[in-house]
Order: structure tokens, then C-alpha cells, then sequence
């Protein structure tokens, strides 16, 4: 796959998917690769929430999400987020939604893809386990 998938989860974080919501080409390309490698694209419930913003088409956000797999915050998930900030030294709530997609992209079998606007702070909490891509 040329855009660095891997065999596992892509996971968007919240500028990914409002630059889905958008269009924008390179992440359009990114999800049309990995819909033909059959490799789900996914946001944690959590991403929803943090993308309604006043300025969002919410028509196309729910176009959008519909073509996503949405992956609830279980109390597992909400578990391996919290080892990831203690591993990493990091707690608070300004860290806890990068924790919660960290722990999203790792909740399924393979090495996942993070997509995010945040690229040093989803590397310090995931280390090697999951491939990090910055937007730029």
C-alpha cells in the first residue's frame, strides 16, 4: 500500500476526519486505498463528539461517518487509554482524547494506522505498535 498502511485498523483522529468531511484529496485517496485492500477506516466515538464544531457541515459529517466504522469507548478501550498516558508520563483531559484513539487503533488484531494533526503526542503513547502519519 503506498500511502504506509498497514495490515491492521486506519484510524482517523479529529482533523482527519474533518478533513475527510471536507474532501480534501490526499485523505479521499487514503480511504479509496484502504476500502480496496479492505482495511476498515475508523474514528472513536470520542472523535465525533470533538469534531462538532459550529463551522462543521454536519450533512457531510454524517455522510461522512457513515462510511466509517465507529468504535465505542468500551471500558477496555477506556483501560488501555489509561495505561498509555501512565506509561507515557501524561495525564488530563488534554491528553485523554489522544489517549482514547491510540487506544482505539490498538483495540483490533493487526498494526494499526493513526492519521493525525498530532503526530508527536500519538508517538510518544504508542510507541512502535501502531504506524504514525502526520497531516500536514
Amino acid at each position: 500500500m503506498s500511502r504506509g498502511l498497514a495490515a491492521g485498523l486506519v484510524v482517523l483522529d479529529c482533523e482527519g476526519l474533518a478533513r475527510t468531511v471536507r474532501r480534501e484529496a490526499y485523505l479521499r485517496a487514503v480511504i479509496e486505498e484502504a476500502a480496496a485492500a479492505r482495511t476498515p477506516v475508523a474514528v472513536s466515538a470520542v472523535t465525533l463528539v470533538e469534531a462538532m464544531y459550529p463551522k462543521i457541515d454536519r450533512a457531510a459529517l454524517r455522510w461522512t461517518v457513515s462510511r466509517l466504522v465507529v468504535v465505542p469507548v468500551s471500558q477496555e478501550i477506556a483501560a488501555v487509554a489509561s495505561d498509555l498516558l501512565a506509561q507515557a508520563s501524561r495525564h488530563g483531559h488534554e491528553h485523554a482524547l489522544d489517549a482514547l484513539v491510540c487506544a482505539t487503533a490498538l483495540s483490533r488484531p493487526g498494526h494499526p494506522t493513526i492519521y493525525t494533526s498530532d503526530p508527536s503526542d500519538m508517538r510518544l503513547l504508542v510507541g512502535t505498535r501502531a504506524t504514525v502519519v502526520p497531516l500536514h
